[in-house]
């Protein structure tokens, strides 16, 4: 049985990657050997959309320091990781859908093997209304992450770009198409 492949999505924050993700997976459903990573987060719930596990900074730490995490970073004063579950997947031969960091693909990009790097854009107003509209930041944070959303190029031959825009519906087919081609190559 051949190793799934990592489906890297990137995207600024507010270009509606939880929200694609969670269209393919219902999409999806089980049709094609695809498994969608949960994040580990060092936010408090709330009103996210994202089906992600809450720690706490002690927490995140102790499974760090375990090595519990196949992937972690740093990004806006949380700490997120992705749990090392994801390798027993590849191992049963399922293509992983996670939820990362551009800053962190660009840094470990070459430690990566068998990934499909996902960019998720969205036009700069439309990222604006995005932001104020989930009310999670004040005005000075959705700046930062304006300003922030324009920091990363991903140069990267076999990035794959998803157009975020508009209707979910159309981007949603597409990144499904995505995750489909990539999971029936092996």
């Amino acid at each position: 049985m051949a190793q799934g492949k990592i489906i890297y999505v990137m995207g600024a924050s507010g270009v509606g990657k939880t929200r694609l993700i969670d269209f393919a997976r219902r999409k999806l459903d089980g049709k094609h050997p695809v498994a969608f990573a949960h994040r580990y987060i060092t936010r408090p719930l709330g009103k996210d959309a994202e089906n992600y596990i809450a720690l706490s900074k002690g927490e995140f730490e102790l499974r760090k320091a375990r090595g519990l995490f196949a992937f972690e970073w740093q990004a806006y004063g949380f700490a997120y990781g992705i749990g090392i579950e994801i390798k027993t997947w590849l191992k049963a031969g399922l293509s992983v859908v996670m939820d990362g960091s551009r800053a962190h693909f660009i840094g470990e990009r070459a430690s990566i093997a068998d990934v499909v790097p996902v960019l998720v854009t969205v036009g700069g107003e439309e990222l604006r209304r995005r932001l104020t509209r989930r009310d999670r930041e004040d005005a000075q944070a959705i700046e930062e992450r304006l300003r922030r959303a324009g920091e990363f190029a991903i140069a990267d031959l076999s990035l794959l770009t998803v157009d975020n825009s508009g209707p979910i519906e159309r981007a949603g087919e597409a990144f499904a198409a995505i995750i489909a081609a990539q999971a029936g190559e092996r």
